[in-house]
């Protein structure tokens, strides 16, 4: 067993250097070949498993360095999903961003077992040396909700003669998933699953209503699934879970605290460890956490939205806070989110990015001292 989640952990994504950025626009002209960008990638990538030994994480995960989304990516690699392109839009608090992609649900589904993040592991694995690698993946409810329940174009083309036969695909899919991830090594994964905040959000309750749908049976239908899609997880493997109000360009998406998914997320067998942002007003309190159960939780203390330091002590009294309604033994921090959710990053330096990471470690440490 890895013990995963670690007392100082992360959620997965750091920022691109700007080596891998030029690279990444050459290869969009078409200026350097798939060979080219990938090597210039391997390298980023062995440079920033070094970087994540050295700043105190015991997981290392390789930044997400081959994705243009945190998300899409491996979404759009699985079959039975279109990939859509919505050109230049404006997205969270107005925030312009260019050549925006979206999904949906196009044919059946099932996990295609060439899937590209499977060798993407791989290679985090043979460069972790004595770190754990963690592997990171956009959980089931996303696809389920933004791929179907919300999308125009699965309601005017369903594929399936029936929510329930989605479902049923969908933790097929994710099972498949998990077991191909294991047999490739890997012992520590993370469901990234944002559709879950959508459901306390007032104008996604509004949304969902309007669809037909009631927004608590589809709570309800996001743990049964997201708990059937790990039912067969191995016993040396952690897999974890990780949701936020959205992380892009240091913006986000939905506002609501966790009181009303607290139970019902918390209530899924099989995870070791929910990683959840409390870096901000929009998450609440802690009372939420008194729902927990035997696992884990990471609090994401720090926000990786912003370059400002927080304070030691202050962070240390949240802590304190959160204590009240778990145990600290089952008290593990990190960033709130990834540093770069997108490969434009947020708006903070590399250095501001691992001084936050050294923070982590430093609250940590101060956590096993308490």
């Amino acid at each position: 067993m890895t013990n995963a989640p670690f007392r100082n952990d992360i959620v997965g994504s750091f920022l691109r250097p700007a080596e891998l950025k030029k690279a990444r626009e050459e290869f969009k002209k078409g200026k350097l070949s798939q060979e080219e960008l990938q090597a210039i990638e391997d390298k980023a990538i062995i440079e920033l498993i070094e970087k994540q030994k050295a700043n105190g994480l015991h997981a290392v995960t390789d930044g997400e360095f081959r994705r243009r989304w945190w998300h899409l990516d491996f979404i759009a690699g699985l079959n039975g999903i279109t990939k859509v392109s919505l050109g230049d839009i404006t997205m969270f608090q107005g925030v312009k961003a260019k050549d925006v992609e979206s999904y949906y649900v196009s044919d059946k589904l099932s996990f295609n077992p060439e899937h590209p993040f499977l060798e993407h592991f791989k290679f985090v694995k043979a460069h972790a040396g004595d770190a754990i690698a963690k592997q990171t993946i956009p959980g089931p409810c996303l696809i389920y909700f933004s791929g179907a329940i919300i999308s125009k174009q699965y309601a005017e083309n369903p594929v399936y003669d029936s929510l329930e036969e989605l479902e049923k695909a969908l933790i097929k899919t994710y099972q498949d998933a998990v077991q191909a991830f294991y047999d490739a090594g890997c012992r520590y994964l993370q469901i990234d699953d944002t559709a879950w905040n959508s459901l306390p959000d007032q104008k996604y309750d509004e949304l969902i209503t309007s669809l037909g749908h009631d927004p608590k049976q589809l709570l309800q239908k996001f743990g049964d699934i997201t708990e059937q899609a790990i039912a067969n997880k191995p016993e040396d493997m952690a897999i974890t879970f990780h949701t936020c109000r959205g992380n892009f360009q240091s913006s986000w998406l939905y506002e609501g605290d966790y009181d009303l998914i607290a139970k019902r997320l918390f209530d899924i067998k099989h995870f070791d460890g929910f990683f959840l942002e409390y870096d901000s007003d929009r998450a609440g309190d802690f009372k939420a956490l008194k729902n927990l159960k035997q696992q884990k939780i990471v609090l994401g203390l720090i926000t990786s939205k912003t370059p400002e330091l927080e304070n030691l002590d202050d962070l240390i009294a949240r802590v304190k806070e959160a204590a009240e309604f778990v145990p600290l033994e089952q008290i593990c921090v990190s960033p709130q989110c990834g540093f770069a959710s997108t490969e434009e990053g947020n708006h903070l330096t590399e250095e501001e990015q691992w001084a936050k990471v050294r923070l982590v470690e430093k609250l940590a440490q101060a956590i096993d001292n308490l």
